[in-house]
């Protein structure tokens, strides 16, 4: 069953994978409507939907076109749903309940480009939208998909499914642990019973925590910074916390956060320029693009890219690559390999010609050099996944810094070995040697085949002693990891490369 999941998980983009677990919650919810177990009557659930939908769908595309800016579809879905899950829902006669609804996601689409600095929206665009909403109309959100029971079996898998893709155990358990343990200091001992019953069947911990927290560009990208933001957020959920006589709100906790997340965080959208097109492989090309203002990053790093799409296909308009290009290069690279069905994304990115423009923002990623220059470094790559170590080898040349690393690279073919010029010049300069592993036609001196332990060990004699970096294709970053763990190295000394998203 596991296997089936994460296969499931590899397969879907994170977006694609909360819209679908915001649908399923949300449809959960009016058919139990008809048994009566649901809290809202689903005539007025389904009423509720379509007008949020209606104004997030209105406002996003007027902003957008304002803005010239490209209009995400799965983005304004995801927010609308939010709402759709989190406020009162209203009768076709209600028109100061219907005013409410449509002020909060007027404000929760709009946030996403007037809160916002260097095109990065600096706040959770759906809590924005109900802290206005309770301020300025005094009508607050209920949260009333924490308030279903019934509802609770909906919002546990789906959300851990949530978790597992993005991988963020550490930012929802610390957020929980936090918040428990603030909710149980500011109870009396007697109440513990009912106050932790209440928390997890009455409250919207669970779905805060597994939908609202995890929303990547309001979250610290790296992972202490990303452990106090959820600790921030976990103590000013907990509903006893308060400033004399100001309480916080589930949504005023996760603004507080957002404005920790982006104190600490790397700050802004690019607008990247094509300059022009590579051709790395057989069916791999790098795509150089320049920008108005230095991008800083560390090599290895990720970037969520963004463009404009006619027609769309199900995987969305978004998608999240490894930089192929060091922090010491003036250009920006983006690395990417083609298939012969290559998506709606990967086609208008083939069809850019220089001058185009893509955006891109949420800069992230912990797969990268250890800041010890003495550590020994296995890099493993399958195919593309070749991308981060090229940033981080064209870096260690640019500051002429030789490190003990061996590279073992996986190839189906000869055609397929991307980034010779860099490979060979990191043997001559520094030292770094590139073993092949090719599976069909490897040549002379080449490992025939796939990476597998007895490479490893003719390699790498000392493996036991290096740190392994792992990048590819899912199926063979897993695989070469469980290899790695029954030849006995520590499951500390092996890092997968890893963004949100499948490219």
């Amino acid at each position: 069953m596991i296997k089936v999941l994460d296969r499931f998980l590899d397969h879907v983009t994170m977006y694609r994978l909360v819209l679908y677990y915001l649908m399923a919650l949300l449809g959960a919810a009016i058919m139990l409507g008809f048994t009566n177990p649901a809290p809202y009557d689903p005539v007025l659930l389904a009423f509720t939907v379509g007008l949020v939908l209606a104004i997030c769908w209105v406002t996003n595309k007027a902003f957008a076109r304002t803005f010239a800016v490209p209009a995400n579809s799965e983005s304004f879905l995801i927010t609308a749903l939010i709402l759709a899950l989190i406020l009162e829902p209203v009768a076709v006669t209600d028109l100061k309940g219907i005013a409410a609804v449509a002020f909060a996601s007027v404000w929760a689409i709009s946030s996403k480009y007037i809160l916002a600095i260097r095109g990065k929206h600096l706040f959770n665009p759906a809590a924005v939208g109900v802290a206005l909403t309770a301020f300025l109309l005094d009508s607050p959100a209920t949260w009333w998909v924490g308030g279903s029971i019934w509802l609770l079996p909906v919002v546990v898998v789906g959300g851990v499914l949530v978790v597992r893709k993005l991988r963020r155990l550490d930012l929802v358990t610390t957020f929980g642990g936090v918040a428990l343990a603030t909710i149980l200091a500011t109870t009396d001992p007697s109440d513990y019973g009912n106050a932790l019953t209440e928390t997890f069947t009455s409250s919207p911990l669970l779905f805060f925590a597994f939908v609202m927290l995890t929303e990547p560009l309001t979250a610290p990208t790296t992972r202490w910074p990303r452990i106090a933001f959820a600790g921030i957020v976990g103590f000013l959920f907990a509903p006893n916390v308060h400033i004399g006589s100001f309480y916080f709100t589930p949504e005023l906790a996760l603004l507080a956060g957002n404005l920790f997340a982006y104190a600490v965080g790397p700050r802004g959208r690019f607008v990247l320029t094509l300059e022009k097109i590579e051709r790395t492989a057989v069916d791999s090309y790098d795509f150089v693009f320049k920008s108005k203002r230095k991008l800083a990053f560390d090599a290895g790093q990720y970037l969520e890219w963004t463009l404009g799409l006619d027609r769309s296909d199900n995987r969305g308009n978004r998608r999240y690559f490894t930089l192929a290009s060091a922090p010491t290069e003036r250009s920006v690279r983006l690395g990417v390999k083609f298939y012969p069905q290559s998506s709606a994304f990967k086609r208008a990115l083939a069809a850019m010609k220089p001058g185009s423009s893509i955006h891109a923002a949420q800069l992230a990623g912990d797969f990268t050099l250890p800041s010890d220059p003495d550590v020994k470094l296995a890099f493993l790559a399958g195919g593309i996944g070749i991308t981060p170590f090229r940033s981080m080898l064209r870096y260690l040349l640019d500051r002429n810094e030789p490190r003990p690393i061996v590279v073992l690279y996986g190839t189906e073919r000869q055609e397929d070995i991307a980034y010779r010029d860099v490979l060979g010049a990191a043997r001559r300069e520094l030292g770094i040697k590139t073993f092949h592993a090719v599976a069909l036609g490897a040549g002379r001196g080449q490992y025939p085949g796939y990476i597998d332990s007895r490479l490893v060990r003719l390699a790498i004699p000392d493996y036991l002693e290096r740190t392994f970096f792992i990048s590819g294709p899912q199926i063979m970053v897993k695989a070469l990891r469980r290899t790695l763990l029954a030849m006995g190295v520590r499951r500390a000394k092996i890092k997968v490369d890893y963004f949100p998203g499948f490219a």
